[in-house]
């Protein structure tokens, strides 16, 4: 049942990051990843306050950690993308841009895992 819920979750989530970065990347320039940060950073947000509620106060059945915190978030976010995409920027030359992104990923993801950690230890 866990190998099911994981499945659901990674599809879910698959869907939503094509979804979410369709939309970003056709809102925005295409020289710079932004869809990728942003999955990345609103998935370290999410998983965040996952980990408050099913975790640390069981608020949600610990089978909910399957299909949303591996399966889904797992799926929403990869690192795989997001270092093809600092590779592509530093191979066509574009270094400051491969380092802004990369620095603003850990970053930010980072500060939006810590804050929704804290607030979701609020709730």
């Amino acid at each position: 049942m866990h190998w099911l819920a994981v499945a659901i979750g990674g599809a879910l989530g698959a869907m939503a990051r094509y979804a979410v970065s369709t939309w970003i990347f056709n809102a925005t320039s295409h020289k710079f990843p932004y869809a990728t940060l942003t999955v990345n950073v609103l998935g370290s947000f999410v998983m965040g306050i996952l980990f408050v509620i099913i975790v640390e106060r069981a608020a949600l059945p610990a089978e909910m950690r399957g299909l949303l915190m591996i399966g889904f978030l797992g799926a929403f976010t990869t690192f795989s993308t997001f270092s093809l995409d600092a590779l592509g920027l530093w191979q066509n030359g574009h270094l400051f841009l491969a380092l802004v992104y990369v620095l603003a990923t850990v970053v930010l993801c980072i500060v939006a895992i810590s804050c929704a950690i804290w607030l979701a230890r609020l709730l």
